[in-house]
C-alpha cells in the first residue's frame, strides 16, 4: 500500500472532485439535489452572505438546524472564511443553547424557526451575537434570500490545515459544556484513512441521520464523502418507516447509528428487509449493541453491523470492529490505522493485554501513519481542563476497559457516570446542577437504568431537606422538579423515573455511592 497523503484543509475538499467529475452527485436531502459543480457554486454564495454580515477569520459561526443539505453549505462557507463552525443540538433548552453560543461568543447563529424562538428570548444576554438568522430550509427564508442574493467568495481564508476549524461541545462533568477545539487536520484526518484503506469509495452513499449539529456526524458524513468523491444523504427522519423508505430511494451504503435506530429498524413491521438491500455495513457506536441485536440483524438483513468506540475530543471513531470476523461478544473493535490505543495505570503507566485501566489515545508509533494523528487543541477557554485531557501527549478519555492480546477493547465503564440514552450522552451534573437550584432538595444523584430499546433511561435519586418549617410532600416536589428539568435541559436529559429517599448512600469523604444506586434499580 502507497504511503498516505496527509488531509489539507476543509476548504479545498470540494476542489478534486470539482475539477475531475463536476457533475457526479455530491449532496442531497429532501428535494434539494447538488451535483459537486453546483454545491461549490452554492458554498461560494453562503460565504460571500457571511462575509457580507462581517464574519472573518477566526470568528464563531454557530447553527441550529436540522438535518438539511444547508446546514452543510453553512458548514463548507465557515471554512472558506477561515471561522470556527460550531453546531448548537436543537433538543437542548434555551437556556442550554444561550449558554453554548455565549461560551463560545459567536457572532452568528443559523437557526430554525423553533431554535431561533429560544435564543430571540435571550438576546439581551447575548452582545456578541450580532446577527440570529433564521434558516428554514425554504428559498425565501432570511439565510435562503441571503445566499440567493450574495456576490459568491472566490478566496479561500484559511488554507492552513493546522488551523482551528471547529469547536465541539461536549456535555459537562462539572455541570456545564465543554468546547473541543479541533484543526482542519482533525477533521479530515478520518476521511483520509477510509479512502487510503479503500473503506469509502466514489460509489459510496454515505446517509447522515442523526444530527449534524454534532460534529463527529459532519466527519463521518459530508467530509468523509466529499474526500471519496461520493455522495452525502441527508436524512431529517429518524422514525425506522421514514429512515427504511430513504435508505431505499437514495441507495444509502453506510451510515453511522446507534443501537436504539438498530432496535426500531429490527422490531418495527413496516421495514422490509429489501428495502436495507444497499446498506452494506451500518456503523454503531455511542452505546453496548447487544449480542442479540447483532444476530438478529444479521439474519435479517444480511450484513453484520460494525461497532465502534469514539469520543468528541477524537474526534469521533478510535477502534472498529470487523465486520468480516466472527463477533466477539462486548468488544468495542481494534484501533484505526492512525491510532494506538493504550490502558494506563493511575500513575500513568501501560498496563499489559488483560489488565484495566485508563483509555488513552495516542499516534501510531511506527507504519505508515506514525505520527500523523493529532487529537483536539484543547477545550475552549479552559486550560486547566485541557492539561488533564492531554497529559503525556496523549488523550486521556477518562472511560475503563482492557486489550485482549490481539488489541481488541473492551468497555468497562463510561467516563465520570456517562448515561448513554438512545445514543445521547447524559451527564449527571448537567441533571443534579438543576435539581440542586429547589432549595427543598438536599441531595440528589442521577444514575442510569438499562433499558432495552434506549440502551439506558435516566433515573433521579432525590433527598428532601428535614429541617425546614413545613416538610415538603414528595408528589408536589416532584411535579416542580420536571417542569423545571423540563424548561432547563433538553427533553432526553430529563429523569423519566424519580425516586425519593431519606438518605442517599454516602462514602466517608460524602461522595455518594453510585454503585449502590444502580444496585438498587437492579
Amino acid at each position: 500500500m502507497s504511503a498516505p497523503r496527509l488531509p489539507g484543509s476543509i476548504s479545498r475538499v470540494l476542489d478534486a472532485t470539482v475539477r475531475e467529475t463536476p457533475n457526479a452527485e455530491a449532496l442531497v436531502g429532501g428535494d434539494t439535489r447538488y451535483t459537486y459543480a453546483g454545491l461549490d457554486d452554492e458554498v461560494a454564495r453562503a460565504a460571500g452572505a457571511l462575509a457580507a454580515l462581517g464574519v472573518k477569520r477566526g470568528d464563531r459561526i454557530a447553527a441550529a438546524l436540522p438535518n438539511r443539505p444547508e446546514i452543510i453549505v453553512a458548514f463548507l462557507a465557515a471554512m472558506r472564511l477561515g471561522a470556527l463552525w460550531l453546531g448548537i443540538p436543537r433538543p437542548l433548552a434555551a437556556p442550554e443553547k444561550g449558554w453554548i453560543v455565549a461560551d463560545a461568543g459567536a457572532t452568528v447563529c443559523l437557526a430554525d424557526a423553533a431554535a431561533h424562538a429560544d435564543l430571540e428570548t435571550q438576546r439581551h444576554e447575548l452582545p456578541v451575537l450580532k446577527h440570529l438568522i433564521r434558516a428554514t430550509g425554504t428559498a425565501d427564508d432570511p439565510w435562503g434570500t441571503m445566499v440567493s442574493g450574495a456576490a459568491p467568495w472566490t478566496t479561500v481564508g484559511d488554507d492552513d490545515p493546522s488551523a482551528p476549524a471547529a469547536i465541539a461541545y461536549t456535555s459537562g462533568t462539572t455541570g456545564r459544556p465543554k468546547g473541543a477545539v479541533h484543526t482542519h487536520h482533525n477533521l479530515m484526518l478520518p476521511g483520509t484513512v477510509q479512502c487510503w484503506t479503500g473503506t469509502v469509495s466514489p460509489d459510496a452513499r454515505i446517509g447522515v441521520m442523526l444530527p449534524l449539529t454534532i460534529l463527529n456526524l459532519i466527519v463521518l458524513g459530508p467530509l468523509v464523502s466529499f474526500q471519496a468523491g461520493g455522495c452525502c444523504v441527508t436524512i431529517a427522519r429518524s422514525d425506522a418507516p421514514g429512515l427504511a423508505s430513504c435508505i431505499e430511494n437514495e441507495r444509502v451504503t453506510t451510515f453511522a447509528t446507534v443501537p436504539t435506530i438498530i432496535h426500531d429498524l429490527l422490531t418495527h413491521p413496516d421495514v422490509e428487509p429489501q428495502q436495507l438491500a444497499t446498506l452494506g455495513r451500518p456503523g454503531v457506536g455511542g452505546a453496548d449493541l447487544p449480542e442479540s441485536l447483532r444476530a438478529l440483524y444479521r439474519d435479517r438483513f444480511g450484513a453484520e453491523i460494525t461497532i465502534g468506540y469514539g469520543l468528541t475530543e477524537a474526534p469521533t471513531s478510535v477502534t472498529v470492529s470487523d465486520p468480516t470476523a466472527a463477533p466477539i461478544p462486548g468488544e468495542a473493535g481494534v484501533a484505526l490505522p492512525q491510532v494506538e490505543i493504550r490502558i494506563l495505570d493511575d500513575a500513568g503507566t501501560t498496563l499489559p493485554a488483560g489488565e484495566t485501566g485508563e483509555i488513552c489515545v495516542a499516534p501510531r508509533s511506527e507504519g505508515p501513519w506514525a505520527g500523523v494523528y493529532t487529537p483536539m487543541l484543547g477545550y475552549w477557554n479552559r486550560p486547566e481542563e485541557t492539561a488533564q485531557a492531554l497529559a503525556g501527549g496523549v488523550l486521556h478519555t477518562g472511560d475503563v476497559g482492557r486489550l485482549d492480546e490481539n488489541g481488541h477493547l473492551f468497555v468497562l465503564d463510561r467516563r465520570n457516570d456517562l448515561i448513554l440514552r438512545g445514543g445521547a450522552n447524559v451527564y449527571p451534573a448537567e441533571v443534579e446542577r438543576v435539581l440542586h437550584q429547589d432549595v427543598r432538595v438536599s441531595g440528589c444523584a442521577v444514575v442510569g437504568k438499562p433499558d432495552e430499546r434506549l440502551g439506558e433511561s435516566v433515573v433521579a435519586f432525590v433527598e428532601l431537606a428535614s429541617d425546614m418549617a413545613a416538610p415538603p410532600h414528595e408528589e408536589e416536589v416532584r411535579g416542580e422538579l420536571l417542569a423545571r428539568c423540563a424548561r432547563e435541559l433538553a427533553r432526553y436529559k430529563v429523569p423519566a423515573t424519580w425516586i425519593f429517599v431519606d438518605a442517599l448512600p454516602r462514602s466517608p469523604m460524602g461522595k455518594v455511592r453510585r454503585t449502590e444506586l444502580r444496585a438498587q434499580l437492579a
